[in-house]
């Protein structure tokens, strides 16, 4: 163990308290979801069907991820030694089980929220919520459980170091191909769904003759919720990691004692705790679940704040500290109200790009590459505010602080983007099962709080990568001996220009990964409407499986070469080129890949949500010529908000927990 004083054993009964309590809840939570009936024979085959699917998907990922992870782990142990392989394997691990878990319990939700919306959208948010914030604390407390037995396991700093990277790279490592796997699976089913579903034969989306529908449910699951909480369990960890390595050499500005090692632990049990409270007050007593959601993350928010202050007093002898988790948590708030105000039908530049629809699809697509680009400003400035402030008041580890203070949110956070998909499937188990329309229209008003609120964790998700990213990087610098890093360098200026095209290229074969494959299951779809005669007048079922295997397939090959993409490009800079080049690649992925990321994820959610502000009886509604044209840009923007756009925010990481990692070789 780091230190053995009375400061940290009380923080340790304090971690301990957090993790039994997490578990408890999570049982609570799960226990509260799976009560409710998943309703009649019908809703019970299809809900079956997508369960069935989505974790026969994930298994077959976890397939291939393992095959990565043996190989990873053998190069680790011949040139780092057993410590770093041993942590890679857990944390990749650790990464898969909170998937796991989080795919288990949103599909088996899904049903049961549909059914509670026969009732009520109260029911209905409380069946999905709860789902969501079992899926949230499940995710914390495994992290939580590495960082303390790794913390309990060495007590020489070097080695509890090389523990720490090594379990963050095996985390960030699952993550990135959960992400790319999961955003090609699911866009790949949503986009052939719609290319033959919706413009060429006209049907509803949901509509149960699509043979490609039970994909598209499928995939919301896939990306939405193991895709997101492999990103935000990899968000979490790499903070933390950062800031508790920081923390071992913590020297300016505050008071020296083991609590700066400890204390990000201490604020992430904070958050837990937090959460809890704030589960209870997601409830609407009317029809406003958007309201609902807003209350749960404003109340925990509150609650981390206050108990922060407190517990920053008790580790530090003045708040500095305090101000950073409060910096955390107003940045990753700020960045997600950016979000909503680019991508929500509320705003001016979503319903301007419906406006421009009425032209036809071109204008469509220029609106909204424009709104994305735009929107990079605000959430720009916003990160470099919050830099400049928690680096003043605590340096690197204020600013390491920060991350982990905006990451201690990440059960509410998680919570509410497990929500989405959960009740997004219930409005399509409530189309396909035939149910009255007024369930449908329970679904869609739930459905309409998600994609609002999917903000805050677009918001927090670039926010954490940043401020990661900068932590990460002084420690990069450190183990490399850089003081400095001269652009006006040649090796460095192409090093430069390598890490800013990394995201590129990346983004490139995602994004075509996606076409290929939506083109393989709009082919199919189109032979099942010629080839099985009563699909349309809906005697005959459609081969829903065949798709599903069509789009993991393409996904497992797909993401093969993405991820060694980011894996390599940074071993072989940093071998050919030097530690000084590989530092200013780095520099060039992290501004590339935070521009690109924004711009992707932001005009993607705008372009759906144009979509869906005609579909609601704007400029024509649904079947105009207005409405065709959203459709194309929403399909267009597909790719772009759920597969390359977010992946971006690991890459980042990764890329510099590679070059961290293997950094004595360079």
């Amino acid at each position: 163990m780091i230190f053995t004083t009375a400061d940290g054993d009380l923080t340790l009964y304090f971690v301990f308290a957090s993790i039994i309590l997490t578990s408890i809840f999570v049982i609570i939570f799960s226990r509260r979801m799976m009560k409710e009936s998943t309703g009649n024979k019908e809703m019970k085959h299809l809900g079956g069907l997508i369960h069935k699917c989505a974790m026969q998907f994930l298994r077959t990922e976890y397939m291939y991820i393992a095959l990565f992870v043996v190989v990873v782990a053998v190069i680790l142990s011949i040139l780092l030694g057993s410590i770093s392989s041993v942590w890679f394997v857990i944390g990749a691990i650790s990464s898969g089980l909170a998937g796991y878990y989080g795919m288990n319990r949103a599909v088996r939700a899904n049903v049961r929220c549909t059914n509670a919306a026969k009732r009520s959208i109260n029911e209905a948010l409380r069946v999905s919520f709860s789902a969501g914030a079992s899926v949230g604390l499940f995710l914390v407390m495994m992290g939580l459980i590495g960082l303390v037995s790794i913390s309990l396991l060495y007590n020489d700093a070097h080695l509890l170091e090389q523990a720490l990277i090594g379990y963050a790279f095996g985390v960030a490592s699952i993550a990135l191909f959960s992400r790319v796997g999961g955003g090609i699976f699911t866009k790949a089913a949503d986009v052939g769904a719609d290319l033959v579903g919706k413009l060429e034969a006209g049907i509803p989306e949901d509509d149960p003759r699509n043979p490609a529908v039970i994909a598209d449910n499928v995939g919301d699951n896939v990306g939405d919720t193991a895709g997101m909480g492999a990103d935000l369990f990899d968000s979490l960890i790499v903070n933390t990691v950062t800031a508790m390595i920081i923390g071992l050499g913590f020297t300016t500005g505050v008071k020296i004692t083991g609590g700066a090692y400890w204390f990000p632990l201490f604020i992430i049990g904070a958050g837990i705790i937090a959460t809890i409270f704030g589960t209870y007050f997601c409830r609407t007593k009317g029809n406003n679940p958007s309201k609902a959601l807003q209350n749960a993350f404003v109340v925990t928010s509150l609650v981390l704040i206050v108990l922060a202050f407190g517990l920053s007093k008790y580790f530090f002898d003045n708040l500095a500290i305090f101000w950073t988790i409060v910096v955390g948590v107003v940045a990753g708030t700020m960045l997600g109200k950016i979000t909503e105000y680019y991508t929500s039908y509320d705003f001016k530049h979503v319903q301007g790009i419906a406006k421009s629809s009425e032209i036809g699809a071109a204008t469509n697509i220029i609106h909204g590459l424009s709104i994305g680009m735009r929107s990079t400003f605000g959430v720009i400035v916003v990160l470099m505010l919050a830099i400049a402030v928690s680096f003043w008041l605590a340096g690197v580890y204020g600013v390491a602080m920060a991350g982990v203070g905006m990451l201690s949110l990440a059960a509410i956070v998680m919570a509410i983007d497990v929500y989405g998909p959960i009740v997004d499937n219930a409005g399509g188990l409530a189309e396909m099962a035939g149910l009255d329309k007024k369930v449908r229209d329970r679904t869609d008003k739930l459905d309409a709080a998600g994609n609002t609120t999917a903000a805050i964790g677009k918001g927090f998700a670039i926010g954490s990568a940043a401020l990661a990213a900068l932590a990460l990087l002084t420690l990069f610098a450190r183990d490399a001996g850089i003081t400095q890093i001269n652009i006006i360098k040649t090796p460095v200026l192409i090093g430069l220009f390598i890490g800013a095209l990394v995201p590129y290229i990346f983004s490139s074969y995602v994004m075509l990964a996606v076409g290929t494959a939506a083109v393989k299951i709009a082919e199919e779809v189109r032979r099942q409407f010629k080839t099985i005669k009563g699909i349309m007048t809906g005697k005959a079922q459609p081969q829903y499986e065949t798709c599903i295997v069509i789009a993991t397939k393409s996904a497992m090959v797909e993401m093969i070469i993405p991820g060694l993409l980011v894996i390599i490009t940074p071993i072989l800079v940093g071998v050919f080129l030097g530690a000084e080049a590989l530092g200013g690649a780095l520099g060039g992925t992290l501004v590339s890949g935070i521009l690109l990321g924004i711009q992707q994820s932001n005009s993607g959610g705008a372009w759906d949500n144009a979509k869906k502000w005609v579909e609601k009886g704007n400029l024509g509604g649904k079947g105009s010529a207005t409405h065709r044209a959203t459709i194309v840009g929403d399909t267009v923007g597909d790719p772009y908000k759920d597969s390359s756009g977010p992946s971006l925010n690991i890459l980042i990481k990764l890329t510099i927990l590679v070059a961290t990692v293997f950094v004595t070789f360079f």
